[in-house]
């Protein structure tokens, strides 16, 4: 029995190899493969996500778009405003005037109706005070300025001095002499008085006139005045002032260190 088996087993595979060699050696039709589109999954967003996960192949991804700066207008400015050029006045020639003739009427300013009182103009009187000569004394209630000559006898001129507040008293002498003195208003008078000029050159028009005497260390002088009709009053800071003329007369009888009282 076993040997028939061996038998019919061995026919069995001869004829399975012959029918084997007889397909394959028949032609075989070809396989064709048709290209699908990929399937683009539209849950996953886009970009870079749904190119790592989804059915995009590589290299299909848009290029990023980016929006065009924003155009900026440049800044308009207006125009600073225009000031129309401030001009000043020439400052007055005092070589003219520092030059002319002490009598001459150019030194004292004229006012339209304006006369001196005759008590005030330069005059000599009796003297009757304890005073040496060459002594300088003021009479501040009566606006008259003395000095005492030999002989009882004084030269009397009219002043203008201080002020209701600023009157004062005391004695002092002549520490220096200016002819057409700079003015240099001090700082309680700017601090009064803004408007009032800082410095202003000797001339006709300085408010010291012609010729000051300083008083000791004081910011008090004795000067003369670009506004005559003040003399007799009560108008200044505490400067004693006089007619241009008067004062330079005075100012060539005074030496430095005479004594001056004001009363």
């Amino acid at each position: 029995m076993s040997r028939a088996f061996l038998l019919a087993s061995t026919a069995l595979l001869i004829a399975s190899n012959a029918s084997a060699q007889q397909y394959y050696a028949q032609p075989q039709p070809r396989m064709v493969v048709v290209s699908q589109p990929p399937q683009v999954r539209g849950d996953l967003g886009g970009g870079f996500i749904e190119y790592v996960f989804g059915d995009r192949p590589r290299g299909s991804i848009p290029p990023p778009q980016y929006a065009a700066p924003p155009q900026y207008a440049a800044p308009q400015y207006a125009a600073p405003p225009q000031y129309p050029q401030q001009t000043y006045a020439a400052p007055p020639d005092r070589q003219v005037y520092a030059n002319a003739d002490p009598n001459e009427q150019v030194l004292e300013p004229q006012r339209p109706g304006f006369q001196m009182d005759p008590q005030f103009m330069r005059q000599e009187v009796a003297y009757n005070g304890k005073e040496a000569p060459g002594t300088v004394v003021i009479d501040t209630p009566n606006h008259f300025l003395y000095l005492v000559q030999p002989g009882g006898r004084a030269l009397r001129y009219g002043v203008g001095v201080g002020r209701p507040g600023f009157t004062w008293a005391g004695v002092h002498a002549v520490s220096a002499k200016k002819e057409w003195p700079d003015w240099v208003p001090p700082k309680e008078m700017l601090e009064r008085q803004p408007y009032l000029p800082h410095r202003m050159a000797g001339g006709p028009n300085n408010p010291l006139g012609a010729r000051a005497m300083y008083l000791g260390s004081t910011l008090y002088r004795i000067h003369g005045s670009n506004e005559p009709w003040t003399i007799g009053h009560n108008v200044s800071s505490g400067c004693i002032r006089m007619r241009n003329s008067d004062v330079i007369d005075l100012y060539e009888r005074v030496k430095v260190g005479a004594k001056v009282v004001v009363m």
